[in-house]
């Protein structure tokens, strides 16, 4: 019997059962234990049998409240997800890389220099060499690897595949050659390095931090080096609804110019008041000063801060309705932060030839006004819709957008409770 064969085996004991179970939901046991053999079975069909072998899986995250409030030291409610970025790989005794991930070009690269690429900018190399210069930074052990990667994240489907790849990444680094204890904290931060000093996307930390900390957590980024996390315990389902993310098609293929715009516009007014964020700015003062405002940095920008600061002081509202148990609440303040997100942070459409996202929220509206709630998610421009959607009305509600928008087109999530994992060790 080879390795790979010893090690699926190991997948059906009952502690990695309990561990798939728990990651991923008892009704994907087997589809993921399938899952999970396969990608042993490629890594030993690559790269040869080998000794040692790890399966590191890092989840897709789900922003329930806080739109762009992350990267002005603002609030967020977020929840990582059962689909993930999934590898298995191998440690190496030289310092290169081998990374295949189903459906792409297979990538080489060393890591003798970790200094950033600008020709590797918007790329996986960047990611890979970003989290291995942070791993490294903080005093953690690197070396190469050999890996066969698959992931359930798609690209552009709002679930955040790159930070779900970057914080997978750090695990890769930690369950090889260190001992897989790197606080979360840390794994965010290494991972939000990358993504903005070497692949070059200015995010602020939600995504990673979400995909890290594992569950549904709140987290307050007033001081981004010292983020304040609190865990929630919410079951969504046993209230009688389910999270349901619609992707509508939207390319985000030229819109970095437009991520950028929200935090440097909502900045700039921040540097009206002598502060380079704009986390401690009122309301009232936005409304006392909005005729200066908009002389000096537009319309937009004001109202992308207006937006900023009611949504910031909205996330603690929809935690303490959750705390509550006031599920009705709740679902209003969903709505309520999601026409913030279109009325004043205009982040729903990028060009009046798509409105994929405009037309898939109006839908909703429809289909769950006055039982369920709607809004943008995540980065927005493109991508996808948040829905809380009554569990009695999930197949008409995924019928509807799956006609729209493709027999695809719909994802019943459930929240994981685990941040990076490694499985069966």
């Amino acid at each position: 019997m080879s390795r790979s064969e010893e090690r699926i085996r190991k997948l059906e004991s009952a502690e990695v059962r309990a561990q798939l179970s728990a990651l991923y939901g008892q009704a994907q046991l087997k589809a993921q234990t399938e899952r999970h053999a396969a990608l042993l079975r490629r890594h030993e069909s690559v790269y040869g049998e080998r000794e040692k072998v790890c399966l590191i899986s890092a989840p897709g995250r789900t922003e329930i409240g806080g739109n762009h409030t992350d990267h002005n030291h603002g609030r967020v409610l977020a929840a990582s997800v059962n689909l993930d970025a999934l590898c298995a790989v191998s440690p190496r005794e030289d310092l290169l890389v081998h990374f295949d991930s189903e459906g792409y070009a297979p990538i080489t690269l060393s890591l003798e220099e970790l200094a950033p690429r600008e020709e590797e900018q918007g790329t996986t190399a960047a990611l890979i060499r970003g989290v291995a210069s942070g791993m490294k930074d903080a005093g953690y052990a690197i070396g190469g690897f050999d890996a066969v990667v698959t992931s359930t994240v798609a690209g552009g489907s709002g679930l955040s595949s790159s930070a779900a790849l970057e914080v997978m990444l750090t695990g890769v680094f930690d369950g090889l050659y260190n001992r897989f204890e790197m606080p979360y904290v840390q794994r965010a931060q290494i991972s939000q390095r990358a993504e903005n000093v070497f692949f070059g996307k200015p995010s602020g930390l939600l995504d990673q931090m979400a995909s890290a900390a594992g569950g549904l957590v709140t987290v307050d980024f007033r001081d981004p080096a010292r983020p304040e996390i609190e865990t929630l315990s919410y079951d969504f389902a046993g209230r009688g609804y389910a999270l349901v993310v619609v992707a509508t098609g939207g390319s985000h293929a030229n819109l970095t110019d437009h991520y950028a715009a929200i935090p440097q516009e909502m900045k700039a007014v921040a540097g009206y008041y002598g502060q380079e964020t704009l986390r401690g700015v009122t309301a009232e003062q936005l409304l006392a000063d909005a005729g200066e405002l908009r002389r000096r940095y537009g319309d937009r920008a004001v109202m992308r801060a207006f937006h900023f600061v009611l949504e910031n002081d909205r996330v603690p509202e929809q935690v303490a309705a959750l705390r509550e148990d006031r599920m009705p609440d709740f679902l209003q303040l969903i709505i309520d932060s999601g026409r913030s997100s279109f009325m004043y942070l205009q982040n729903v459409f990028a060009d009046n030839r798509d409105q994929s996202l405009s037309l898939a929220l109006c839908m909703a509206e429809r289909l769950l006004a006055g039982k369920g709630a709607w809004r943008v998610h995540g980065g927005g421009f493109a991508g996808t819709t948040l829905n809380f959607v009554p569990l009695d009305q999930v197949e008409t509600f995924v019928a509807a957008m799956n006609r729209t928008f493709g027999d695809q087109a719909c994802t019943v999530l459930n929240i994981r409770p685990a941040g990076a994992a490694m499985i069966g060790d």
